[in-house]
């Protein structure tokens, strides 16, 4: 599927702890299970999405760096993961080093989307880019390389003040780099419906954002908290918790939107 139809999604939140690497996983597997022909590129030198999808670090011999500074093409270090339709191409503390091996050269915000521009890549509907929790050369990278960002917000009280950050950030970006980069979504997590505060974050968020929302509200779940131990998507895990549930349902809104942009 590729074309018009083929997309890469950034999701990204400079703050860590918001539900960034599970959305990715869950968002992934989801899409996945419906049919569509999914990679997540884990840019995070932590790993979290290939330890969640349950890729044995021992058998990350290649890896985000690789592709990063270009010795190797998609196919060399793309994996298979578990579910039906779903590759990962893994991460490594050696995307540590990425900065200082790039930052000298001219195309160094440029990397990835080279790397994601080959024939093969442009086989997968969607590609998912996992970015650490920070504004760094990774994360230009991801934003350059993307049709459109998703934001994981978590319901907390400083939630406004670091997304205005972070939509600055895009806007900067589409300017400088990336003209066509947009917001695919804000996808409000870690919501607990006992508290009030949640609830207030989300009625400042919708008031502020509006249609940018998605109307699919993560709860804070203790099934999707435990799926990673066990190297599994949550909706592997259980599916009929109400965290799977409701990523199923974000999944919904991610091709709903996508069709409305073919669409327009």
């Amino acid at each position: 599927m590729a074309g018009e139809r083929h997309r890469i999604i950034t999701i990204a939140n400079q703050k860590g702890g918001v539900g960034k690497t599970t959305t990715a996983i869950n968002l992934a597997t989801a899409l996945a299970a419906i049919g569509e022909r999914v990679l997540i590129v884990d840019l995070d030198p932590q790993g979290n999405a290939s330890t969640g999808l349950g890729i044995d670090r021992r058998d990350r011999k290649l890896s985000s760096y690789d592709l990063m500074i270009g010795e190797r093409g998609i196919t060399e270090v793309t994996l298979e993961t578990a579910v039906p339709n779903l590759f990962i191409v893994p991460s490594t503390m050696d995307l540590l080093g990425v900065e200082m091996e790039i930052s000298q050269q001219s195309d160094r915000v440029f990397k990835l989307r080279k790397a994601l521009s080959s024939p093969e890549a442009m086989a997968f509907s969607y590609i998912l880019l996992d970015c650490p929790p920070s504004f760094n050369l990774l994360t230009m990278n991801a934003m350059a390389a993307a049709h459109s960002v998703l934001v994981p917000l978590q319901c907390e009280f400083f939630a406004l003040e670091g997304l205005s950050q972070l939509l600055e950030t895009v806007s900067q970006v589409r300017r400088t780099v990336n003209p066509r980069l947009d917001i695919q979504g804000i996808v409000l997590t870690m919501f607990d419906a006992r508290n009030n505060l949640a609830q207030q974050v989300v009625n400042d968020v919708r008031t502020h954002l509006g249609e940018k929302v998605y109307h699919t509200l993560i709860p804070r779940n203790v099934r999707v908290s435990e799926a990673p131990s066990y190297g599994k998507p949550a909706i592997l895990y259980d599916l009929k918790c109400a965290g799977s549930q409701a990523y199923l349902q974000l999944a919904s809104e991610v091709i709903q939107r996508e069709r409305q942009r073919l669409a327009a």
